[in-house]
């Protein structure tokens, strides 16, 4: 597992830290994953429900693209602390760039903890789903 961070003041994007962590591409890895998400989204004064929300939502999204990971791969996780919220993208090496199905529970679940979700497939197949969380959004009624 790696771990980079950047300098901690807002760059011309209004992105203050970014962190990436690259772990094997397994389940038993993401204990680390949840708590690296709580720390951060502490880090930004997130409420205590919406670092849960975090918590959840990043652990969604990875079983999302686990079950189509190249066996020896990594999965690699991105963390954007902005002045507002944060952005993280969780990324996987798959066979065939199949992105995840929108129609799902799963998909529904993801977007009512996150906010904005969004989906894409990069070079060589990675697959990515990219999580935006605003510190104090007002929830739908």
């Amino acid at each position: 597992m790696t771990e980079e961070t950047a300098v901690p003041t807002a760059d011309a994007t209004g992105v203050r830290d970014a962190v990436t962590v690259n772990m094997p591409a397994d389940s038993a890895y993401l204990s680390v994953l949840r708590t690296a998400t709580a720390g951060l989204a502490a880090r930004l004064d997130f409420t205590l429900d919406e670092i849960e929300d975090l918590r959840i939502g990043v652990d969604e999204a990875c079983a999302m693209l686990l079950s189509q990971a190249l066996p020896g791969t990594e999965l690699t996780t991105e963390f954007e602390l902005t002045p507002d919220g944060m952005r993280i993208s969780v990324s996987v090496m798959t066979a065939d760039g199949r992105l995840p199905a929108r129609d799902t529970f799963a998909w529904t679940v993801l977007s009512a903890l996150a906010g904005d979700v969004d989906a894409g497939v990069g070079p060589d197949d990675r697959v990515y789903i990219v999580l935006y969380k605003r510190r104090g959004a007002l929830e739908p009624a």
